[in-house]
């Protein structure tokens, strides 16, 4: 973890669907990283390193890790909150997510993915974060510090 004061966070308003849902009427578990991947997607946009963005710095980023806690089950037409933080940046992308009841703020779930840079052209992982993403990071929490 970085020992930074603040963190970088976006979240998403989602309403669970009919299709989300197994034969129980609970969201499968299986479906629950298509929210972690919506909350990460607003995340990096926010450091304007989206998908476009990695791909033209070339640059992917497989997921190598995940955990999740699954605290209740999620009914399917539910209003749920997903946030996702970054904790991890110099040597992995480490998201950390909470799922939350929307309207009470009851939490739901708890998770997180870890990712590593792999170059584009070679395949070949990086032991670190590459400036290209690591820049942008930093640039994100001088600007937060600043406005503190």
């Amino acid at each position: 973890m970085s020992g930074k004061a603040h963190f970088l966070t976006a979240e998403v308003i989602m309403v669970t669907s009919f299709q989300d849902a197994d034969p129980m009427g609970v969201v499968y578990h299986g479906n629950y990283f298509r929210f972690f991947e919506e909350a990460r997607r607003v995340l990096m946009n926010k450091l304007n390193y989206g998908y476009r963005e990695m791909q033209e710095s070339g640059f992917i980023w497989p997921i190598i890790e995940t955990h999740v806690k699954y605290v209740r089950p999620i009914p399917f037409n539910h209003e749920i909150q997903v946030v996702a933080t970054l904790k991890e940046w110099e040597n992995r992308l480490r998201v950390d997510y909470v799922i939350t009841d929307a309207r009470s703020g009851e939490r739901l779930t708890k998770a997180y993915t870890m990712q590593v840079a792999v170059r584009a052209d070679d395949g070949e992982m990086c032991l670190a974060s590459p400036a290209v993403f690591t820049d942008k990071v930093e640039a994100w929490y001088a600007n937060a510090v600043s406005a503190a």
